[in-house]
Formats: C-alpha cells, structure tokens, sequence
C-alpha cells in the first residue's frame, strides 16, 4: 500500500526571520515518521520571507513556495495552498511557532481514527489579551450561526483529510473564512490540547481590523441569522412605536396630560434613526457581497509557484 502523503500549508506574512527555523522543526519532528511537503503561501510580504521561501523551494524536494502577486488575506492564502497541496491529510499551521510543528503526528493520529478535521485546543493560551478576547467572541458567534459544538475550539492549527479538502476548495466566494466552511461542510470532528509557545521573533502580525474581518465573514458570508434577527428586531420596535403611540394618545385625549417638550421625540428618533441605520448596514454588508462574488473578484492572484522539479527542469 502506498504511504499516505501529508501536506502542509503554511501561509507567510512577514516572516523571513522564522522560515528555516519552522521547516527545521517540521523536518525534525516527523521527517522519519510522515512523508510529507511543506507548502508555504507567501501572502504579499514587505519583508525578504519571499527570497527565503524561494531559497528552500529549490533546494529541497518535499517543499513549494506560492508567491502571491499582493497580499489576500490569511484565508485565502490557505485556500491557495489547498489547491495545490496533493496530501492525504492537509495540516494547516501559522508562520510564527506558536503552533509546535512536533504535535504534527498526534494530530495525524487522531484524525485517522474516522475524524474529517482535528483542531489542537491550548492548554494555555500565549497570544494578547486582545486576539484571546476576539477569539472568544467568534468562537461563541459561531456556535449561534453556524452550530459550533461548545467546547471545540476553532484552532488556526488543524489536520483535514482530502474529501473535505476537495469541499473546502470548491468555495468560489471573495471573503473565504475556513473554519466556517468546514462547519458548514462537517460536524464529524475533534480536537487534541497542546502547549501553545511564545512567537519565535518578530511581533505578531495580529490586529483588531483582522479580529473584526473575522466576526464580518462569519456574521454575513454563512449565514441569513443577521437578516432574520434584524426583522425581529424591527418588528420588536415597531410594536414598542405602537404602543408608546397608544399611551401618548391616552395621555393627551383622556388624562388630558399635555407634556410640552422634546425629550421623548428625541430619544425615539435617535433610536429609531440607528436600528434603521444598523439594519441597512447588514443588508448593504450582504448586497456588497453578493456584488463582488457576481463580478468574480478573485480570491487571491499567484505570481509566482517554485518547487525543486521546477527548479530542475
């Protein structure tokens, strides 16, 4: 029987530093166990992380570099790199060593047990306040829209095996999020706890325009709850309108209670004034998108793909 093949898809921003110290890590903790090809996905670096990926493409024969003409985000640097990976399994794991290239195998093992994705869960978080507090908030948002297990964590680190890959890939849309199509695709999976290490140099490349990117993908891009909960909302103030309508009309024809003032009219225009706002903000978030994917805007544009069989022919 032929040896599964493992794939592994790395997408780089920004990390020149780290690149050779990651593909030795992978190389020594299941080099003589897998047999396996690093993918790294060059997401429009501004650093010299493309030179070094290029350096280790040719010279090694389980590695690939995909140089993206500018850079399209995490996701869809992921999706490009699934395209082109050929394994069995396909790990998927950050550019910085947070995520120790050792667990590898464990994962592998665990989702050979029948599973379509294993996530690794950390014992102990080591990312900022912020990325944690932004972590939480989509995990719990996904559970509400997308039907996520409690207690599953959506880890950036994870093993999927080839069938779900070949559904995740057929994603055609312009803002791909992959932890919610593989929700939308499988509920059939696990998760393994691991130690979570500190960033191996540089800072991380994390902010809260990224964090908000996230809750705007999974809060329009898988779901009409957005839509359904903003006419309940409306049809909830609308009944409020109606009956502060009833008891002013009661104040001022039996009580005969003529208040003079603004207050009131104020308050009810300012909060009227915002839901309508936010509720054409949702649907406006849904037509912009519906309008980009209709116009084909592409998820990401590919300059360059370097691999030692190119490199040699």
């Amino acid at each position: 029987m032929k040896p599964e093949l493992i794939s592994i898809v790395i997408p780089v921003y920004n990390s020149s530093q780290i690149i050779f110290e990651l593909n030795n890590q992978i190389s020594n903790s299941i080099g003589n166990k897998l047999l396996y090809e690093v993918i790294f996905v060059n997401d429009g670096s501004i650093d010299d992380s493309w030179l070094k990926i290029k350096e280790l493409a040719t010279n090694l024969k389980n590695v690939v570099g995909i140089n993206l003409k500018k850079n399209a985000g995490q996701d869809n640097a992921i999706l490009a790199g699934l395209r082109i990976a050929k394994g069995d399994y396909v790990v998927i794991m950050d550019d910085d060593l947070q995520h120790s290239p050792s667990e590898i195998f464990n994962l592998y093992n665990k989702c050979t047990k029948g599973y379509d994705v294993c996530f690794a869960s950390f014992r102990k978080s080591k990312h900022n306040p912020l990325k944690k507090a932004g972590s939480e908030f989509n995990g719990k948002l996904a559970e509400f829209l997308l039907t996520k297990p409690k207690g599953i964590y959506l880890s950036p680190y994870k093993i999927i095996n080839k069938s779900t890959v070949l559904e995740i890939i057929k994603f055609a849309g312009p803002y791909p999020y992959i932890d919610g199509i593989i929700l939308t695709i499988t509920q059939n999976f696990s998760q393994i706890f691991i130690e979570h290490s500190v960033r191996y140099s540089g800072k991380s490349n994390y902010n809260l325009s990224k964090s908000v990117s996230v809750f705007m993908k999974l809060f329009t891009g898988f779901s009409v709850a957005p839509l359904r909960l903003a006419t309940i909302v409306g049809m909830g103030s609308t009944f409020l309108g109606l009956c502060l309508t009833l008891k002013y009309l009661y104040d001022y024809f039996i009580l005969k209670n003529y208040i003079e003032g603004w207050t009131t009219v104020v308050v009810l225009i300012i909060f009227f004034g915002g839901l309508i706002l936010t509720t054409l903000g949702i649907i406006g978030e849904y037509l912009g998108r519906m309008y980009l994917t209709i116009n084909n805007k592409p998820q990401y544009s590919i300059s360059e793909i370097v691999s030692y069989k190119t490199h040699v022919e």
